[in-house]
């Protein structure tokens, strides 16, 4: 199908990249999201194994070298937990390789879905509407930490701490992590794929609302951080609201490249305000 104005409401969606579920929209987007933390769960899994392999021939190849054997608890001292590198390579690992696994199983774009999207990413309007999404999320988030503020709710994002860390060692590769590799598989697998389907079944209020709240856990998981019930609602609550702008502005612009550059765009002001307040 293909977009023919910037308000179109007509999904730039293939009929043919139903999955096989076209006639339950709401039944396939569920089976879409357990496939999705099924293979994040199973990519996590190989990306830990394949750096408790690594660290483990490192380790054994520095005991070789020395001439001498580790005990069980040197060898668990001396493996110790990932590092800030390791963890950004096997989020992108997982999350990225969950996105793409959707992607191409079941709801891979056509021909002319791509044609369409390109024509839509051409149109000033698009990059007005992006840019004025973009702003309007950072505003409001801003303010809604804010108002939790004043009330006492505080929260500390799961993943702040790790930020930090990458910004200390790594800070070139953590921007291109952020603002150009997580905006574009995030954007792949909750808008392009979880909210795409209910979009191509007319059901816009429901997609942005189900993808919304799926993209607001993955981002803070109860009892992943000290964080108590009310400062994981207001986590939820900015997350859920980022998602559902960056999906009105899929579905208002007709190409993922919009809620793509929108994300990217308000992950680097958040990088910056991380920077700022680290040199103050």
């Amino acid at each position: 199908m293909s977009v023919t104005s910037p308000a179109s409401s007509t999904p730039p969606v293939s009929p043919t990249a139903s999955g096989g579920t076209s006639g339950r929209p709401v039944a396939g987007f569920f089976l879409d999201l357990i496939i999705a933390i099924v293979a994040l769960l199973g990519l996590s899994m190989l990306g830990g194994l394949a750096w408790g392999l690594y660290r483990g021939a490192v380790v054994g190849a520095e005991a070789t070298r020395q001439g001498g054997t580790l005990d069980a608890g040197a060898l668990a001292q001396q493996l110790g937990q990932p590092g800030p590198l390791a963890q950004i390579l096997m989020a992108l690992f997982a999350t990225g390789g969950a996105a793409l696994l959707l992607y191409v199983l079941r709801r891979r774009a056509d021909a002319a879905e791509r044609r369409a999207s390109w024509a839509a990413a051409r149109r000033p309007s698009t990059w007005g509407w992006t840019l004025l999404i973009a702003t309007g999320v950072v505003v409001i988030s801003n303010l809604i930490a804010y108002l939790s503020k004043q009330a006492g709710i505080e929260p500390v994002p799961t993943n702040l701490l790790l930020m930090e860390q990458s910004l200390a060692q790594f800070p070139w590769f953590l921007a291109v992590f952020a603002i150009l590799l997580a905006p574009a598989y995030e954007e792949l697998l909750f808008r392009r794929v979880l909210f795409g389907r209910l979009w191509q079944a007319g059901r816009i209020g429901l997609g942005m609302l189900l993808s919304s709240l799926a993209f607001a856990l993955i981002h803070e998981v109860p009892g992943a951080s000290g964080n108590g019930p009310w400062e994981i609602a207001q986590l939820w609550l900015v997350y859920g609201g980022m998602g559902a702008a960056f999906a009105w502005l899929y579905q208002r612009t007709g190409t993922l490249w919009a809620p793509i550059a929108a994300h990217a765009l308000n992950n680097a002001i958040a990088l910056a305000a991380l920077v700022f307040l680290g040199l103050h």
